[in-house]
C-alpha cells in the first residue's frame, strides 16, 4: 500500500486500475479476464495477484468492457460502489459486494482515510436494452490527496467545477483516451480532448487509461497501429497544454507526488 502521503496507480489495462491512497487499495471498472463479450485483450490478462487486497471496486458504469460479470465474481464479496440502479441488477445477477452510492454524496472507503463521491459523466450515446445505463466518474480524497477517475464521458464545462467538491487541486486525473477500435462513439475523449480536460479540472499529473488493449475480431483488418496512439498522442497534447502525466503499459506502477527517482516501473 502507498505511504498516506503519497498515490500508488497501477494500470492493468483498458480502464482498469489498482490504485493506493491513504492506506486503500482500490480497483476501477475491474477487466480481468481475457475477454469483455467479442471484444478481446491483446495480451495475458492480469494476475490474480495484481489485484490482490482490493478494498473495493470502483464501477462508472455497466458496458461490457467495464462492468464484464465474470471479472465481477472472480473478486467475491468485495465491495462494488456504482450507482444505485447499477447496483441492483449487479445484485440480481449474483455480484454480491454491489453497493449502490448516491451522486452527491461522499462515503468512506476500506479502513484508512480514504473516501468517494461519484461525480457525473457525460456517457449516454449508446443505451444499452438490457443493462441499466447510469454512468459517472468518482473523486477519491485522503485528508491530502484527490484523484479523478473520469469513467467514459464526452468533455462538459461542469468538469471545472471538481477541484471544488473534491476541496483541493486535482492531484492525479484518470482520463480514457481512446477505445477498442480507431474510431469513438459519442460519449468519449479522444487524446487532444482529454488533455484540455486535464487543463480544465487543473490537473497536477494525468495517467491515459481506455486504449491500447482490447480489439473486435474484425479489427486485425485495420490500419496497423491503430492501437498504439493514444496514449502517446495524450502525451504530446498534455506537454502542449504545460500539464504533466506518464503514458503506462498495462502492468506498470507509477508513484505520485514524483521525485528524481520515480519512473513507471512493471510489478
Amino acid at each position: 500500500m502507498a505511504a498516506p502521503d503519497r498515490i500508488t496507480v497501477r494500470w492493468l489495462g483498458h480502464a482498469t486500475v489498482v490504485l493506493d491512497i491513504g492506506g486503500t487499495r482500490l480497483l476501477t471498472d475491474p477487466l480481468l479476464r481475457p475477454h469483455a463479450g467479442l471484444l478481446r485483450r491483446r495480451a495475458a490478462p492480469p494476475r490474480p495477484g495484481d489485484w490482490a487486497g482490493t478494498d473495493a471496486v470502483l464501477l462508472s458504469h455497466l458496458h461490457h468492457d467495464h462492468a464484464e460479470l465474470g471479472s465481477l465474481r472472480l473478486l467475491g464479496d468485495t465491495p462494488v460502489l456504482t450507482a444505485p440502479a447499477n447496483a441492483h441488477w449487479l445484485t440480481g445477477h449474483r455480484i454480491t459486494g454491489a453497493r449502490g452510492i448516491t451522486a452527491g454524496e461522499w462515503s468512506p472507503v476500506g479502513d484508512g482515510a480514504a473516501r468517494v463521491r461519484p461525480v457525473a459523466a457525460v456517457h449516454g450515446h449508446r443505451p444499452m436494452p438490457h443493462r441499466p445505463n447510469a454512468a459517472n466518474g468518482f473523486l477519491i480524497t485522503t485528508p491530502g490527496l484527490r484523484v479523478w477517475f473520469a469513467g467514459d464521458t464526452a468533455p462538459f464545462p461542469e468538469m471545472r467545477e471538481l477541484p471544488e467538491i473534491a476541496e483541493g487541486p486535482i492531484d492525479l486525473a484518470l482520463v480514457p483516451v481512446g477505445g477498442w477500435g480507431p474510431r469513438l462513439s459519442g460519449g468519449h475523449l479522444d487524446p487532444v480532448q482529454a488533455a484540455r480536460v486535464c487543463a480544465l479540472v487543473g490537473a497536477r499529473h494525468a495517467v491515459p487509461i481506455h486504449w491500447g488493449t482490447l480489439h473486435a475480431p474484425a479489427s486485425r483488418r485495420l490500419p496497423p497501429g491503430w492501437m498504439d496512439r493514444g496514449g502517446p498522442a495524450f502525451g504530446a497534447a498534455l506537454a502542449r497544454e504545460g500539464l504533466r502525466g506518464s503514458v503506462l503499459m498495462p502492468g506498470e506502477r507509477l508513484r505520485l507526488p514524483l521525485d528524481d527517482s520515480d519512473t513507471p516501473t512493471d510489478g
